[in-house]
C-alpha cells in the first residue's frame, strides 16, 4: 500500500519535469543566438537572433519581431560563439590588415566552430583576406581566385556572396581575364543594394577600359555620372566614375577635356580616401602624357607614388609610367629605381 501510494504521489512530476528542462533548454537556446550583433552601415547595431541569410538579406529574431535586412547594408555580424581568431581576424581583414587578419583566422580550428553560419563567415574572411593580398601583388592571384570561387559555389546562401562576386570579378580583371569579369561584375546587378548596382555599371566600364574598349567604357562611365545619387557612398562611385572618364578621354587624345574633368575630382577630394585620391592623380598623369606635358605626369604619378601607395594596383601604374618617363626628363636612373620597385613589390604587374 505504500509503494502504490508513492508511485501515484509522484508520477505526475516526471512529465513535470520533462517540460521545465525542454522549456529551460529553449530558453537557453533563444538566448544564445539573441546574442548575435548585426551591424548595418548606417544606424546602430542590432541584437537579435539570426535565423537564415541568403545572398540578398539576413533574417533575424527579436523576441515575436521578425526583420529582414538587406545584406547589401551590412558591414559585418558578430556571432554568438564566434572564436576569438575570427573575432580578432575579422576586424583585421575589415581594417585592411590582411596579413595581421589571416594569422589570427589561422588559429580557428575549424571543427570545433559551434555553428555552421560562424564557419561560413570564417571561410569568407580567409578568402577576402588571401584575395585582398593578391591583389596587391602579394599572394598569388589564380590560387586567391579559386579559393574565393569555391567559396560562392559552396555558399550560394551566404550574405557575403555579392561581395565575393565582386572580389572575383577583381582578381579575373587583374589576370587580364576581361570576359570572367563581365560576368562577375555583371552579377552585381541583382544585388539588392542600389550602391551595388551603380557599383557594378562602373566596374563594367573598367573592364571596357582593360579590354581595350574605350568607347563602350565611356558609355558605362557616363551611366553612372548621370545618375541622381540619394547616398554618399553612390555619390562616391560617381566621383570614380570621372576620373575613370578623365583616364578614359586621354586614350583618346582629349587631353583638355580630361583635365577639366579630373581636377573636378581633386579639387574635392577627402583626406582620407585612399582610393579616390591615387586614381585621380593616375588620370591626371595620362591626361599631361596625352598632352606631351611630361614634367606635368611625372609630378602626377609622383603624388600617386609618394603619398597614396596603398592603393596598389594604383602605385604599380604610376611606378610603370615613370619608369617610361623619367628617361624622356634626362633621369635614367630614376626609371631603373621606378622598374625595380616595380618588380619588387608588384612582380605579376601587366600595365
Amino acid at each position: 500500500m505504500t509503494r502504490s501510494v508513492y508511485r501515484n504521489a509522484h508520477q505526475p512530476c516526471l512529465p513535470f519535469l520533462i517540460i521545465l528542462v525542454t522549456a529551460s533548454l529553449f530558453a537557453c537556446a533563444q538566448a544564445y543566438a539573441q546574442n548575435d550583433t548585426i551591424y548595418p552601415l548606417t544606424g546602430s547595431p542590432i541584437r537579435a537572433a539570426v535565423v537564415e541569410t541568403t545572398a540578398e538579406y539576413v533574417a533575424v529574431e527579436r523576441g515575436a519581431t521578425n526583420q529582414k535586412i538587406s545584406s547589401g547594408e551590412i558591414l559585418k555580424i558578430l556571432f554568438e560563439g564566434d572564436p576569438p581568431g575570427l573575432t580578432k581576424g575579422r576586424e583585421f581583414a575589415l581594417d585592411g590588415q590582411y596579413k595581421q587578419a589571416l594569422e589570427d583566422l589561422a588559429e580557428v580550428v575549424r571543427d570545433t566552430l559551434p555553428r555552421k553560419i560562424i564557419e561560413e563567415d570564417w571561410e569568407f574572411y580567409v578568402a577576402y583576406s588571401q584575395s585582398q593580398l593578391a591583389l596587391a601583388g602579394q599572394a598569388d592571384k589564380k590560387s586567391a581566385a579559386a579559393q574565393m570561387i569555391a567559396f560562392a559555389s559552396n555558399h550560394r546562401t551566404s550574405w557575403h556572396w555579392f561581395s565575393a562576386a565582386k572580389v572575383i570579378g577583381d582578381l579575373a580583371l587583374a589576370l587580364g581575364n576581361t570576359d570572367d569579369a563581365f560576368k562577375w561584375y555583371g552579377v552585381l546587378r541583382r544585388a539588392p543594394s542600389t550602391t551595388q548596382k551603380i557599383q557594378s555599371v562602373y566596374l563594367t566600364g573598367l573592364a571596357h577600359f582593360a579590354a581595350g574598349d574605350v568607347e563602350k567604357a565611356i558609355a558605362e562611365f557616363e551611366k553612372v555620372i548621370g545618375i541622381n545619387v540619394q547616398s554618399a557612398p553612390d555619390a562616391r562611385l560617381q566621383s570614380l566614375a570621372k576620373a575613370a572618364l578623365a583616364k578614359a578621354y586621354a586614350k583618346q587624345n582629349q587631353a583638355d577635356k580630361g583635365l577639366e574633368l579630373v581636377s573636378s575630382v581633386i579639387a574635392e577630394l577627402g583626406p582620407t580616401d585612399i582610393e579616390m585620391s591615387a586614381r585621380a592623380y593616375n588620370a591626371q598623369g595620362a591626361n599631361f602624357e596625352s598632352k606631351g606635358d611630361t614634367e606635368g605626369a611625372i609630378l602626377a604619378y609622383l603624388h600617386t607614388h609618394l603619398m597614396f601607395s596603398s592603393q596598389s594596383d594604383a602605385d604599380a601604374f604610376a611606378l610603370s609610367r615613370l619608369a617610361e618617363l623619367w628617361p624622356k626628363v634626362g633621369k635614367p636612373e630614376r626609371a631603373a629605381a621606378a622598374r625595380q620597385r616595380l618588380r619588387d613589390r608588384y612582380p605579376g604587374f601587366r600595365p
